[in-house]
């Protein structure tokens, strides 16, 4: 799908771009079934990366599509000795956790002195709808709701933005306006015109917070931080 292919370019150019020369060592936390780390294997196969996930079965399918090293194990007290890692990314994960901030402050001990967190969450409390019902969210952000919480944890923020907001308009059509007769997730893959249109989007995007300038708005909220 368009969005986790525009997620994982983006959590990836931020690790590229903080993180340490040569082959950091990265853990997904809440990897899921792997498609993080499939897609850091393919674009940097020198990296050492590992996953960690609290469901038994996306440990199980993560291991068997990555040959990686996957840990079974709750975000809020990960099975990892002190700074273990360069890098910690998680893509739409901490938005299920009660306590988000806890799990931030795992990431920090985790880290290496100056080593990176990039996440990204889903955005703004008024966007709720189904689809939050449908995947148990229990939380949607605003930057600087995220950006307070990452400087509590000990986390220099160095870049801070929303995504999809070319996107956002439509969002809000099919979630707030014109929502389906049966509603579930909507992060499903899309006819092929739709998923280019999408693409498209997403791409431009990334020409413009890849130099590091920020989105006013988006259906998502990211940042990139250093531990200080």
């Amino acid at each position: 799908m368009w969005y986790f292919r525009a997620l994982h370019r983006r959590r990836i150019h931020w690790i590229a771009r903080l993180g340490p020369a040569g082959g950091p060592q990265v853990l997904d936390a809440g990897c899921g079934t792997g498609g993080f780390i499939r897609a850091l294997r393919a674009g940097h196969p020198n990296w050492e990366v590992s996953g960690v996930d609290i469901s038994p079965v996306a440990c199980a399918m993560a291991r068997e599509r990555t040959g990686k090293t996957i840990v079974e194990g709750s975000l809020l007290a990960l099975p990892f000795a002190d700074g273990s890692f360069d890098a910690i990314s998680t893509g739409d994960v901490l938005y299920h956790l009660a306590e988000p901030a806890a799990a931030l402050r795992e990431f920090v001990r985790c880290l290496k002195p100056g080593g990176v967190v990039v996440v990204n969450e889903p955005a703004y409390r008024w966007l709720w709808s189904y689809h939050d019902d449908a995947v148990d969210s229990k939380h949607r952000f605003t930057r600087p709701e995220l950006v307070a919480m990452f400087r509590e944890a000990g986390l220099e923020v160095r870049f801070a933005s929303y995504a999809n907001l070319l996107a956002l308009p439509l969002v809000v059509l099919r979630r707030k306006v014109f929502p389906p007769a049966r509603p579930t997730s909507d992060v499903q893959l899309f006819p092929a015109p739709i998923e280019a249109m999408f693409s498209g989007m997403a791409w431009l995007e990334h020409l413009w917070t890849s130099r590091g300038w920020p989105l006013p708005a988006g259906s998502s909220v990211f940042l990139a931080a250093v531990k200080k």
